[in-house]
């Protein structure tokens, strides 16, 4: 029986597996560096720090271009996802790159639609503002994604965090809060506690994505704690992306220890070593998490989805189910 869980911080960009990748570039005439799904994941397999992520995975998305292309990236997600024990998935996507690139939003929003649709597993999309365009692009971007406010359920905070600190979106939260969205935001990855903070304070999230910096500020974890703040961690992704030295020397322990929501993701699977089930083996092997554990992370990431009370009491049951086998 596999571990059934919720997926809630995940780019559907970051999904964008070498092979799909080259089939795409060749469907669309866009060139690659090679044309070899291993030489092409080689590449990922030392990033020095975000930065150096993020150059390889916009470059990579060049290849999206039609609703066929959303679709197939997001069912190849999908599938993998089910087999790995999510029942629940809340999918980050960025339409600021695809709009870069020359893709209307009706083109990104129909082929990931139609393959939530068509999902395995209970999914939504939550649309992220690219925090280094700025407060008033993710504002712009805001008013033009409404008409199709019935593809996603919130909005969220991704790309580059230091300099960009979370007051700068205030306005476009404000819309967003008012439009009955969800608001989640990336925070304290690269970030130090402050914009933990400020994400709480000044956008009025229900979740911090990533938080692992939130250790360093005692007020600020008891905050969280008390407050019951969900924290979607990313433990392949800290290490790939130099946050955190080696899997073994992970905060997530410490988080459960100090009595967080905190919840176990894979962020951009295709890049930093796998997905949700890869993110969980290393948890067993590296820092010998026991099933108990575990069981509390599941319970977690059910807590902290959007999801309605009936829904919820489903999957936990499902948690105890896993534990009790």
């Amino acid at each position: 029986m596999t571990l059934p869980l919720a997926e809630l911080h995940l780019h559907i960009e970051g999904t964008l597996e070498a092979d799909l990748l080259v089939t795409l570039a060749r469907r669309n005439g866009v060139p690659l560096p090679s044309y070899d799904p291993t030489e092409l994941t080689a590449r990922y397999a030392d990033f020095a720090d975000l930065q150096a992520f993020l150059d390889v995975y916009y470059a990579n998305l060049a290849v999206l271009r039609t609703e066929q292309d959303f679709h197939d990236l997001a069912a190849a997600y999908l599938a993998r996802a089910a087999a790995a024990g999510v029942r629940r998935a809340e999918i980050f996507c960025d339409p600021q790159t695809h709009l870069r690139n020359g893709v209307p939003l009706e083109v990104m929003f129909g082929g990931l639609s139609a393959a939530l649709a068509e999902a395995p597993v209970s999914a939504d999309l939550i649309v992220c503002f690219l925090r280094d365009l700025g407060g008033d692009a993710a504002e712009d971007l805001l008013r033009q994604a409404l008409p199709f406010r019935e593809h996603f359920i919130g909005v969220g905070l991704d790309s580059a965090e230091v300099g960009y600190p979370p007051r700068l979106f205030r306005a476009a939260y404000e819309i967003a809060a008012a439009e009955g969205l969800h608001r989640v935001a990336h925070a304290g990855e690269e970030g130090g506690p402050e914009y933990v903070r400020e994400a709480l304070d000044e956008l009025g999230v229900e979740r911090i994505d990533h938080g692992n910096r939130a250790l360093e500020d005692p007020d600020l974890v008891a905050r969280l704690r008390d407050e019951r703040v969900p924290l979607t961690v990313c433990p392949l992704s800290n290490v790939a992306l130099k946050g955190v030295p080696r899997i073994e020397e992970h905060p997530l322990p410490r988080m459960l220890e100090l009595d967080l929501v905190v919840t176990v993701n894979s962020d951009d699977p295709a890049y930093f070593g796998g997905g949700i089930d890869a993110n969980v083996a290393a948890l067993r092997t590296a820092l010998g998490m026991t099933d108990d554990d575990l069981a509390v992370l599941a319970a977690n990431s059910f807590e902290a989805a959007f999801i309605d009370d009936d829904d919820r009491a489903s999957r936990l049951a499902e948690v105890a189910a896993w534990r009790a086998r």
